[in-house]
């Protein structure tokens, strides 16, 4: 599931839901190691930024993973794009973008690390965060790292809720340029007498403080996001699901700005047919 996406999605598996504490029990620190895998057969409707020459769909496939490995919290997934090989714009052949997008967003416990108990009220652990995106082009795609803290936190009704706060440092430029919040969530709403389950599961990504850019083609922003919102029917090996996200000028591209007139803020829906292993 996406990121954007990703989310999520986003360090979003029932089994990290679900991951002890350490900062509560530190007597073996290997004992609450878990990991999870999944593929995610995905269609997209209107995903953005997008321009004229983009239909409004395309297809992908989707491996994503994650764990707890002592100190280390890992979320990541990687994504194909146009496995169909069909005609979709800029995801089309020879429609000019990357068919790779990875995400790597591993964290350090900072309890874990120092023995300390850092837990407060809602706040359950504590990291050091670490984000990575990379669409697999070589030269100035995308190269971008956020580094900053992060914590479990428990949130009424959404139970225990992944944030982050990042700086973002553009491996391209070889600069910091404002500073990104994150949070995903994995909330189950009803469950059925089979052992099945549906979610609410989701993720926003918000980017702030960022140097506008006034570019003749592709004007940038100072802030912007996308949340997605999702809900997702889950047994032993399957799922199934539908996701909305809410884009505003996602990427810090203005919304019809420039020459180019991208489209970067609106909605888009998701659908999601997976495989866990």
């Amino acid at each position: 599931m996406k990121n954007v996406k990703t989310l999520a999605l986003a360090a979003t598996a029932v089994a990290a839901m679900s991951a002890p504490t350490f900062a509560a029990d530190r007597s073996d620190l290997r004992s609450g190691d878990y990991s999870w895998m999944q593929f995610n057969a995905m269609y997209a409707v209107n995903e953005l930024p997008r321009d004229g020459s983009t239909d409004g769909g395309h297809d992908y496939m989707e491996m994503e993973f994650g764990g707890r490995a002592g100190i280390v919290d890992l979320y990541g997934y990687v994504d194909v794009f146009n496995i169909t090989n069909r005609d979709y714009g800029d995801k089309g052949a020879g429609g000019g973008s990357s068919k790779l997008f990875m995400k790597f967003a591993p964290r350090f416990s900072i309890d874990a690390m120092t023995g300390w108990d850092l837990s407060a009220g809602p706040i359950q652990e504590v990291y050091f965060s670490t984000l990575f995106n990379w669409d697999g082009s070589v030269g100035e795609g995308v190269n971008s790292t956020f580094w900053g803290l992060g914590a479990d936190v428990m949130v009424p009704w959404l139970g225990k809720t992944g944030m982050n706060l990042y700086g973002y440092y553009d491996l391209n430029a070889k600069e910091w340029n404002g500073y990104q919040f994150s949070m995903n969530w994995f909330k189950p709403v009803m469950n059925f007498e089979n052992g099945t389950f549906i979610s609410f599961q989701g993720y926003v990504d918000y980017q702030f403080g960022a140097d506008a850019v006034d570019d003749a083609f592709v004007p940038k922003t100072s802030s912007g996001g996308a949340a997605y919102f999702g809900l997702h029917w889950h047994s032993d090996n399957y799922a199934l699901g539908y996701g909305l996200k809410a884009y505003q000028d996602v990427y810090l591209v203005k919304d019809d700005g420039g020459s180019v007139g991208l489209e970067s803020t609106g909605f888009a829906h998701y659908f999601t047919a997976t495989y866990k292993f």
